[in-house]
């Protein structure tokens, strides 16, 4: 049982250390519906390896409501494509931008950017499945 558990901590401490962070945009940035607006995801080093799989990015409008959990719903999709990390600067992790397009529609207000990281981890390798939300202000 024991063992059980330790094994279930390193597999969980594993798979967090492949997983990918909002570079940009911040926390409340405001967007203006209709722009184009750079997502930029950062994977941290790590001292396992990984295969990138996929990213989806997809947007909710939450103005008239509270916004739901991104496992229950990814929104209107604005990308659903490869991931593909580089160095840029060499004081930064690996990045992706991504251009998106907030829809002309969408509503002024509270909205959430929702991620769906998609990559194999390890020798196995492990399918790992990472969601990642934040929320912006649509202008």
């Amino acid at each position: 049982m024991f063992k059980s558990i330790i094994s279930l901590a390193l597999f969980t401490g594993a798979a967090l250390a492949q997983g990918i962070l909002f570079g940009s945009p911040a926390e409340g940035a405001s967007v203006a519906a209709g722009s184009d607006l750079i997502v930029q995801l950062e994977k941290p080093n790590s001292l396992s390896s990984s295969v990138e799989v996929a990213v989806v990015i997809g947007i909710e409008s939450c103005s008239n409501q509270p916004c739901p959990a991104p496992t229950d719903m990814m929104g209107q999709l604005l990308y659903n494509g490869p991931y593909n990390p580089v160095a840029h600067e060499p004081q930064l992790p690996h990045y992706q931008n991504i251009s998106v397009t907030i829809p002309a529609s969408l509503a002024k207000g509270t909205a959430q950017l929702n991620i769906l990281h998609v990559n194999l981890i390890g020798a196995g390798p492990i399918p790992n499945l990472q969601i990642l939300n934040r929320t912006i202000t649509i202008t």
